[in-house]
């Protein structure tokens, strides 16, 4: 049987203009899907070869460009030959992802045969260690364990099934901080070491707060009377509510600072608390309180559209 042309891109899924981060999450959705340890299903193993196939050619700038040359007009399966002149046999590109054996079509591309082909797979295609593939999920963290660190237990789905991990959250993360638990990423192959999971944090929406780098950010509702003659509040902080002195005349739209109530850095400082004031007038006022108010009205010589 002659050689038939691979169209790499159509097996990862993706468009020829397709970004390095672009292949790179298609290679780890697929691979997740066609891992021989999940699916079983006859020819899945065979399409997980040619998925880690295409994958080490587009990864890999010099690979791409030069299988890019072959021009977008061959579709996958038809058969193959290379353009006069072509200059593939002898490029030593090194051992493909999991030491897989490549197809002929790859070594017509780019070589790979002789000295080079027993380098990489070992004598007479037996497979060479290889380490695994690192992989990434996302964990969803509190402010409050942002702030403090902390242990979890969490569940993620993995090639090789779901698997649980005792995770340590330092204290101090930030959104898309990444902690990496060494070792518990993809399998390596033929018992070579297994690549790092990577946790990529997410902080937890907060209704009580918005997170504005370190510092955060809260709205206080006062009472008419509260702003003019100030008042001592509870506000909520991470550590519990803390009392609030509110100056005398504050107006909706003015921001108190409470120091040192933020989020800390890995580095040991810590944001703010940033109170946004918003006064409220009551909704459905009684005769004697809209008598006061008309009072107050009479008695006050002050215009809010002249400040």
């Amino acid at each position: 049987m002659g050689v038939t042309y691979k169209d790499y891109y159509e097996v990862l899924g993706v468009p020829r203009t397709a970004t390095e981060d672009e292949i790179r999450k298609a290679f780890r959705k697929k691979a997740r899907e066609l891992h021989p340890d999940v699916n079983k299903t006859p020819g899945a193993e065979d399409r997980y070869k040619e998925l880690n196939e295409a994958y080490e050619v587009l990864k890999d700038p010099e690979k791409r460009k030069k299988y890019d040359t072959l021009g977008a007009n061959w579709r996958q399966g038809e058969p193959f030959t290379p353009p006069p002149g072509w200059e593939g046999a002898g490029t030593p590109f090194g051992q493909g992802a999991g030491g897989f054996d490549f197809s002929d079509f790859f070594r017509t591309i780019f070589g790979g045969m002789g000295n080079f082909e027993e380098a990489r797979t070992g004598p007479r295609g037996a497979r060479r260690q290889a380490r695994g593939e690192d992989t990434e999920a996302e964990i969803e963290v509190s402010l409050e364990e942002a702030a403090r660190g902390g242990n979890r237990h969490v569940a993620f789905e993995t090639p090789s099934g779901r698997r649980d991990y005792d995770v340590t959250i330092p204290k101090g993360v930030a959104e898309g901080t990444r902690i990496r638990l060494s070792g518990q990423g993809s399998p390596g192959r033929a018992g070579g070491p297994a690549g790092d999971l990577y946790l990529k944090v997410r902080l937890k929406k907060d209704p009580r707060f918005t997170v504005d780098c370190r510092d955060l950010k809260t709205t206080l509702d006062l009472a008419p009377w509260e702003a003019a003659l100030g008042a001592e509040v509870p506000v909520p902080t991470l550590d519990g509510p803390v009392t609030l002195k509110v100056p005398p005349g504050v107006s909706s739209g003015q921001t108190l600072r409470l120091r040192d109530k933020g989020l800390p850095t890995r580095g040991g400082s810590v944001g703010d608390l940033l109170v946004t004031v918003r006064i409220v007038t009551p909704k459905n006022p009684g005769e004697k309180e809209k008598q006061l108010w008309r009072e107050l009205a009479e008695a006050s010589g002050f215009e809010p559209r002249r400040h």
